[in-house]
């Protein structure tokens, strides 16, 4: 007998993405979430895989914030691979970040500037009615030879 299958295990991130609609301002948030914890988190896993290089945890976050905003000065660089990896991930979600956040802000000021030419529109389409009106009642005054309508 053939039944339903079971429903699949989703992950909480998942859940929490899906529960509710996806708005700029949400979007935004998790961006900026996902930004500092992979900063953070890079900085302070070099630090735990680079003690050669990165001897404390603020010249490693030092190097993640650097990184992350694609600055990076040079005053500290990471030579082992694991250290590059760390920092091509760093890299990656600040490029990332910056392209997102350009189009965030660039998708806001189309949108207002789509509401206003709307609501222009719809003043101009108001405007047009009126006139639509009006024209037809001279038209129709035009009809009967100039006389207003009888009631």
């Amino acid at each position: 007998m053939a039944g339903k299958p079971p429903p699949v295990a989703r992950p909480t991130a998942v859940k929490l993405l899906t529960r509710k609609p996806l708005t700029v301002s949400r979007a935004t948030q998790l961006i900026v979430i996902v930004t500092l914890v992979v900063t953070v988190g890079g900085g302070v896993a070099i630090w735990l895989l680079d003690h050669k290089e990165f001897s404390d945890v603020g010249t490693s976050l030092w190097w993640a914030v650097q990184t992350v905003t694609t600055v990076g000065y040079g005053d500290v660089v990471p030579h082992q691979t694991t250290g590059r990896v760390i920092g091509t991930v760093v890299m990656l979600t600040g490029i990332g970040f910056i392209a997102v956040m350009t189009a965030a802000v660039t998708a806001s000021l189309i949108e207002q500037a789509r509401r206003r030419q709307a609501e222009s529109e719809g003043d101009t389409s108001l405007q047009l009615d009126r006139i639509e009106k009006r024209l037809g009642a001279i038209e129709e005054a035009l009809a009967r030879g100039g006389q207003p309508p009888q009631e």
